[in-house]
């Protein structure tokens, strides 16, 4: 039997080769604090339009009719402005990002325009001010990776060089947005390059590290972990049972998020429906559940944080689950620039947190705290729809403190996974970058004579 040979990439031109390490590491340094100011100004700004929004809904009620007339129409037309701002000037700023990030850090499409960094900033301001149930944590992914490019361009960094720092950018953004650096430097390794190498972890770690620093600075110190747990007991083998319930329910509920929002896209793709029109229409229906429930819209994560310390009752998590879950979905579909990531912990959350409450009636000396089973729930959850357990391990960990639960969260997260694959569920972020992949390939064909992509859906 003949000896098998170990294939080796051997880069064919130059801009495919890397280039001079501690240049590459201080290119990587400048990218990971620009992201850092950018996605720790995108946040004060989010936090100063959510509170305007409270506000407005607030003052609302004190004149019910055209309180609900005007809350509704504020919340479409912003909706319906960040819908065109994607569709007429930047069709690669929709969504989330991340895909597009994916796909550009694998070479399966170009870096793309400047444009994008502007109109997902502007667009994600419009669309999550509005209470779009979408997180900050896509768009300062995407505006990371595109910072990345600007400055890559700038310092003539070749082709390889390129996609590395847009990584380490992408890494930065996250890390910003979710006050989580290990987090952002994990994801990055774990699902937008599906591999470790020394070369694009250093810039990973010191993007998503200087980032940190940098948005730290200028929220004043207000960036440290987001949510606040109280102590939890240590974990008991009698638990064990709760725990697997969790995974399977997570895992099994993860599959119909992403067939859900995957469906729901297949619908946008194929409506004649006016992007604009579509956009006011759901930022419309947002409004009007602003008005009844304030707390159930924007990014949910005051919603996250009651569920992390196990507030609620059987009815009224249950509620607030069916709710976020179809407006996640619809809001995702309005074709604005926002992110799943924290509408995905707030689901997360209420799930392990209904298994909590429902053990808790049904066998109080078998179930652990309900907060407990929330946390857990949040990092299975995101297993399940991402596939990327250390990160969602890593994430929880980070944005809550509490330590003395990984074991059940690993044991959680790997049934979730396990349920997710034998469910044959695509990733949602592998399965949104073949259709940004497919969305370019067309805009590149459909090119008009002076060079602007056609405003189809990215």
């Amino acid at each position: 039997m003949g000896r098998i040979r170990q294939a080796v990439y051997r880069p064919s031109t130059p801009s495919e080769q890397p280039g001079r390490l501690l240049g590459f590491v201080v290119t990587a340094v400048v990218v990971g604090i620009l992201t850092g100011l950018m996605a720790g100004s995108f946040r004060l700004a989010l936090d100063w339009l959510s509170a305007a929004r409270t506000h407005l809904l607030t003052v609302a009620h004190g004149n019910p009719l055209p309180g609900l007339l005007a809350a509704v129409l504020i919340c479409a037309a912003a909706t319906a402005g960040a819908a065109a701002l994607v569709h007429r000037v930047e069709p690669h700023a929709e969504g989330s990002g991340i895909p597009r990030v994916e796909a550009v850090v694998e070479g399966r499409v170009p870096p793309g325009s400047a444009r994008i960094l502007p109109v997902k900033y502007l667009g994600g301001l419009l669309s999550m001010g509005a209470g779009l149930a979408l997180g900050r944590e896509g768009p300062s992914v995407q505006m990371g990776g595109n910072i990345a490019i600007i400055v890559s361009r700038v310092l003539r960094r070749n082709r390889y060089d390129l996609r590395m720092l847009v990584a380490a950018g992408a890494a930065a953004g996250l890390a910003t947005a979710f006050s989580a650096p290990i987090a952002g430097g994990v994801f990055v390794l774990e699902e937008l390059m599906k591999k470790f190498h020394p070369r694009s972890a250093l810039a990973t770690l010191c993007a998503s590290a200087a980032g940190f620093l940098s948005s730290d600075l200028l929220l004043g110190g207000s960036s440290f972990q987001i949510f606040t747990v109280t102590p939890l007991p240590g974990p008991k083998l009698t638990e064990l049972p709760m725990i697997l319930l969790v995974g399977l329910v997570t895992g099994a509920v993860g599959v119909v998020y992403n067939r859900a929002v995957l469906s729901s896209l297949r619908l946008v793709d194929a409506s004649r429906i006016p992007r604009e029109v579509r956009g006011g229409v759901i930022g419309g229906l947002v409004g009007l559940v602003g008005y009844v429930a304030p707390d159930m819209i924007g990014g949910g994560d005051q919603l996250t944080q009651r569920a992390l310390l196990g507030v609620g009752s059987l009815a009224v998590v249950a509620g607030v689950l069916v709710v976020r879950f179809v407006l996640s979905v619809v809001s995702y579909a309005a074709a604005t620039p926002g992110g799943i990531f924290a509408p995905m912990l707030v689901i997360g959350s209420h799930l392990g947190l209904l298994v909590g409450l429902a053990g808790r009636a049904l066998f109080p000396s078998l179930t652990p705290e309900p907060a407990a089973l929330a946390l857990i729930g949040m990092a299975a959850f995101f297993t399940a729809t991402v596939r990327a357990p250390i990160t969602g391990i890593v994430l929880a960990t980070e944005l809550t403190g509490v330590t003395n639960q990984l074991p059940p969260t690993l044991g959680a997260c790997a049934i979730a996974m396990l349920v997710a694959m034998m469910l044959r569920s695509t990733p949602i972020y592998d399965a949104l970058a073949n259709r940004a992949t497919a969305a370019a390939r067309q805009n590149a064909d459909e090119a008009s004579p002076d060079g602007r992509s056609n405003p189809a859906q990215a």
